[in-house]
């Protein structure tokens, strides 16, 4: 019998074996408003004429915008390279190994992805990826729960309100009490932190660059936060630690973030990546897949999933997720873009994004009516104040062919005159000045 189609003699067969005569009987339980209604669908065509057709459906949606709007997601440049190595078959079409014997390339490059996260963060140990920047955060926060048995979180309001909304998503039903301490000046509020610290805290997020682009060393903080038995979580951008001190560095004991900057395209939702790391203690709590280098019985170099095996996330109450995949061709690329970039590389590529956003920043303050915000220091983001409705703006901006930001008003109550700005090394100045007129040309519209 074929598994791809069947004669109607044969449908009659199966049907006649579970005791219904037909189609219709079988789903007649179904109500019929639940049931899906005959699709109208346009006749067939050939392949090339839906080709044609779905590139005029295309050519419909603007790619021509010069984008300065980030808010998480950023648009930097991708090396060939990149698209180049991961589009290899090997690469491309494997699926998530879990076998030693029959995927050794692919542990070994997950492994060398561990070991760069390792490095970019400052930390001990790092698993094999995550989802998203979001995902990864309430990873992070369910890892402080295991390892410290107390169920208080507090969530700095610079976090970027994506990534809290999720949090509260997936925690809905679990006993976790979340206390939001508000930003004072674009900025953590150290008072209000230590105020809300006790013992019955499992952790305190914080993220760095912070959602409004402000740069901040929460030292002291972690100190304090590890004074009560806490954890600190921090959430990062993993191209501004070319120059900003690491997670690492400040005593941080679980880093993580949004991996897109490294090396992934700016998509509708994804694929992105997640990463994590953190201190080595805190290794048999970490979600997800960790691979291991190890010796054969031969004597040679291997690569093995370790300390945890594949079925520990199914384990019910005692797995440690519910990650049973992972986005290991986004690992991947993030591995290239890293290791074409090296050390070196990456500090530089800080440095051009800082620049320029500086000098965006000098410019679109001589503009009447707007007002570069000044009192923290920022990465390659920052806040402007409009004299008007940011959102109002930004229809008139995408006319003359720019995005000029992200307004912040639809996520902060208040905030409807303040626009959040971001500039990458693809902004040239010819963009950023050409930006600015145009901004000042609506505003005196």
């Amino acid at each position: 019998m074929s598994y791809i189609s069947h004669t109607k003699e044969e449908i009659a067969e199966m049907l006649a074996s579970i005791g219904v005569s037909s189609i219709e009987e079988l789903f007649s339980i179904i109500p019929s408003e639940l049931r899906s209604k005959p699709l109208n669908l346009p006749e067939a065509k050939p392949e090339f004429e839906v080709i044609e057709h779905c590139k005029r459906l295309a050519a419909k949606n603007s790619t021509t915008l010069i984008n300065f709007i980030g808010a998480g997601f950023y648009d930097h440049y991708i090396p060939s390279a990149v698209d180049s190595l991961s589009g290899l078959p090997g690469f491309y079409t494997a699926y998530t190994p879990y076998q030693a014997e029959a995927a050794q390339g692919w542990l070994q490059a997950i492994y060398e992805y561990q070991s760069a996260i390792c490095m970019l963060t400052g930390m001990e140990a790092a698993n094999a990826s995550l989802y998203d920047g979001g995902t990864a955060l309430y990873e992070a926060c369910m890892m402080a729960v295991r390892s410290t048995g107390k169920k208080r979180i507090l969530m700095d309001a610079g976090v970027n309100l994506i990534y809290r909304t999720m949090l509260h998503t997936y925690t809905s039903n679990l006993s976790l009490e979340f206390v939001e301490i508000p930003i004072a000046h674009g900025r953590s509020s150290r008072d209000r932190v230590r105020e809300e610290l006790n013992n019955k805290t499992a952790a305190v997020i914080f993220q760095n660059p912070n959602f409004f682009g402000c740069i901040d060393d929460y030292s002291d903080l972690v100190e304090d936060v590890h004074a009560v038995g806490a954890l600190a979580v921090m959430s990062v951008y993993p191209v501004s630690l070319g120059l900003l001190k690491t997670p690492g560095e400040m005593g941080v004991d679980i880093a993580v973030g949004e991996g897109q900057s490294l090396g992934l395209p700016l998509a509708f939702g994804g694929p992105y990546l997640g990463f994590m790391a953190s201190q080595k203690s805190l290794i048999r709590k970490m979600p997800g897949r960790i691979i291991g280098r190890t010796i054969d019985r031969d004597g040679k170099e291997a690569y093995v999933m370790t300390l945890q095996a594949r079925e520990q996330h199914i384990r019910r109450e005692n797995a440690t997720s519910n990650i049973c995949s992972n986005e290991a061709l986004c690992a991947l690329r993030a591995l290239i873009y890293l290791s074409l970039l090296n050390g070196e590389g990456l500090r530089d590529l800080a440095q051009i994004n800082h620049d320029k956003a500086e000098f965006a920043k000098s410019v679109l303050n001589r503009i009447p009516g707007v007002e570069v915000q000044k009192k923290s220091p920022t990465f390659n983001e920052f806040t402007l104040r409009l004299p008007c409705n940011a959102d109002a703006i930004i229809h008139k901006m995408i006319a003359k062919g720019f995005i000029p930001g992200f307004p912040l008003g639809r996520f902060y109550q208040g905030m409807d005159h303040y626009l959040l700005v971001a500039v990458t090394e693809k902004r040239t100045k010819e963009e950023i000045v050409k930006m600015a007129e145009s901004l000042e040309a609506v505003l005196c519209d």
